[in-house]
């Protein structure tokens, strides 16, 4: 039976990663910590967090396993090639990363029926902003039994977690997440860019629509930065959205479903990206949109 400070083993060290474990270690967890770029590791090793040569060697010495990767490809290769190979009965995935819902439920099964080790996905919303105050939203797939664990696991990190259903609901539901966030962003882009045209202070658009309708956690913070045209640092990313999307029009396709507003964020998103914008912050995507960058 697993206690409440289980030993956890981190893979992906990056813009969520790095603040997240910086949380657990505050918390008192004993965190393993391994990625692709080793100096990416310098400040968690500060604070108090073990490196690991490889991702085997932190799967042998962890009892949780939390992956927070940038895609499919990333979660796969990690798990074919190290987990797979170092794992055991009774230890735990959990991955926050966002990646398509088929793979997740693949990689649970082959999980569970070569080393006996379960799975619960659980993608995270709130940006780098949530990652380091620990508000995040978690939106969790898995058995009720992984779930309670992830729930104790994953206490420094969000002010929300819900439990979706079976593994591969909470990658189903980050998608719907980002079909929001997406269009929304967008349409912000397309109404700072109008706004300025018009003559309005843009950048104080966002004060002016606080607490109305058409207020949202993104105006708040991409509107401003859009107006003035601040994209630094960056605190998210272009192909981040673009990705989820691409799945979104991929899983739709699959069910028959119509995604019309969701399909054209993508394109748009994708044109964006194409003229050199993916590793940019999404605040970006006003270019798409000034006259003077067209």
């Amino acid at each position: 039976m697993m206690d409440n400070r289980p030993t956890l083993g981190f893979i992906g060290i990056g813009l969520m990663g790095k603040p997240m474990v910086l949380r657990l270690l505050a918390a008192g967890f004993t965190v393993n910590v391994w990625n692709r770029s080793p100096e990416k590791l310098l400040q968690v090793s500060e604070a108090g967090a073990h490196g690991c040569s490889s991702p085997g060697q932190l799967v042998e010495a962890s009892t949780v396993i939390l992956l927070c990767l940038s895609d499919t490809q990333a979660v796969e290769s990690v798990i074919y090639n190290d987990v797979l190979e170092s794992g055991s009965a009774g230890k735990l995935v959990i991955d926050l990363s966002s990646i398509h819902p088929e793979n997740t439920r693949q990689l649970a099964s082959v999980l569970y029926d070569k080393c006996g080790m379960t799975w619960v996905d659980a993608p995270v919303s709130g940006g780098v902003s949530g990652a380091e105050q620990g508000n995040l939203a978690i939106m969790a797939g898995g058995s009720d039994h992984d779930i309670a664990i992830v729930r104790v696991v994953l206490a420094p990190l969000y002010k929300q977690l819900t439990h979706m259903g079976p593994v591969g609901s909470g990658q189903v539901t980050k998608i719907c997440n980002q079909m929001i966030v997406s269009c929304n962003v967008l349409v912000i882009a397309e109404m700072i860019a109008f706004a300025k045209q018009a003559g309005v202070a843009a950048e104080k658009i966002p004060e002016a629509l606080a607490g109305g309708f058409a207020d949202s956690k993104p105006l708040q913070i991409v509107g401003p930065e859009m107006a003035l045209e601040s994209f630094e640092p960056v605190k998210w990313r272009v192909k981040t959205l673009l990705k989820d999307l691409n799945m979104a029009v991929d899983l739709a396709v699959k069910q028959g479903n119509a995604i019309p507003l969701s399909g054209l964020a993508a394109q748009l998103m994708q044109l964006h990206g194409s003229h050199g914008y993916l590793e940019q912050d999404p605040s970006t995507l006003i270019k798409l949109f000034n006259k003077t960058d067209a």
